[in-house]
């Protein structure tokens, strides 16, 4: 079975762990994700704030050249990407005077019809349904599972059932045998693409996000968004000193974890590639007896 498969910039760079276990967890249950030939940036972070036009052409281009490949459905992955587009899709969608002038700009025709899955989409109508033969392995920790502002905002787009306290993420960690902890900060921004400019205001909502979590007994935090990933995990000596204390839980992508409980090899996931060490996570994983 195809799918196609959008990965934007970071699951090309600073993400890279987050493609290879998403691939590596989707060859397991025989699904073979097809990428869209030629794409581009989708515009985040800054397009949307500079140029209307553009943020749609963007994201724009890269759902004509899914049309053109043939593609029904598209995974997209990253939040940040799912969410420029989505936003593009819709406005596509809605007003034909913007469908034509696109197709102009873009050169190519372009009709928004393709579907669009978050990860935790693809998850449940794909993995899900094959996934019990896979499930080899208990993830034996307390998670806190992380939403971040994207993957449940706007709710027109992503769809989650409860979006100020989204279930999705939580049903996966229990699949994988993991147990979900309830927390305060599940959806609150982690200071997204200031973590280069501004990387104290990162440290200080990051922080809380951390503290929370970590006050509330979760021994790894879970995420489905490469810069989420990053905020937590890269800038965790920031965090640490504006918190005045250390926090030593791992930053996992929701694939990596689901991975472990298939039986993948840690180092296919790319758990070796974190700053904070998965060592814990990874040592408390527990065959299922069957």
């Amino acid at each position: 079975m195809k799918i196609g498969f959008y990965p934007g910039c970071s699951l090309e760079t600073s993400g890279k762990e987050y493609s290879q276990s998403l691939h590596a967890v989707a060859q397991k249950c025989g699904i073979e994700l097809e990428t869209v030939k030629d794409w581009c940036c989708c515009g985040a972070t800054a397009a949307h704030s500079l140029n209307h036009d553009l943020a749609i052409a963007l994201p724009g281009r890269t759902i004509a050249l899914a049309e053109k490949q043939g593609l029904t459905e598209l995974l997209v992955p990253c939040a940040a990407c799912f969410s420029r587009l989505a936003s593009a899709q819709l406005e596509i969608k809605g007003s034909e005077h913007v469908r034509k002038q696109m197709e102009d700009y873009l050169e190519m025709p372009v009709t928004g019809n393709i579907r669009l899955l978050t990860i935790l989409e693809f998850l449940e109508e794909h993995i899900f349904p094959v996934a019990e033969q896979y499930i080899v392995n208990k993830l034996d920790q307390k998670v806190a599972c992380y939403y971040g502002c994207l993957l449940a905002r706007p709710k027109e787009s992503t769809r989650l059932q409860r979006p100020e306290d989204p279930m999705e993420m939580e049903t996966v960690m229990k699949k994988a045998g993991a147990s979900p902890i309830d927390w305060a900060f599940k959806t609150e921004c982690c200071g997204a693409g200031l973590s280069v400019s501004r990387t104290d205001i990162v440290a200080k909502l990051s922080g809380k996000i951390l503290e929370d979590a970590v006050d509330r007994g979760a021994e790894s935090i879970v995420v489905a968004c490469p810069m989420c990933q990053m905020n937590l995990d890269l800038r965790r000596k920031e965090i640490n000193k504006q918190l005045n204390r250390k926090i030593d839980v791992p930053v996992l992508f929701v694939t990596q974890a689901l991975g472990l409980s298939m039986g993948i090899p840690a180092d296919q996931l790319g758990l070796n590639k974190h700053f904070v060490p998965t060592s814990n996570t990874v040592s408390c994983v527990a065959r299922l007896e069957k």
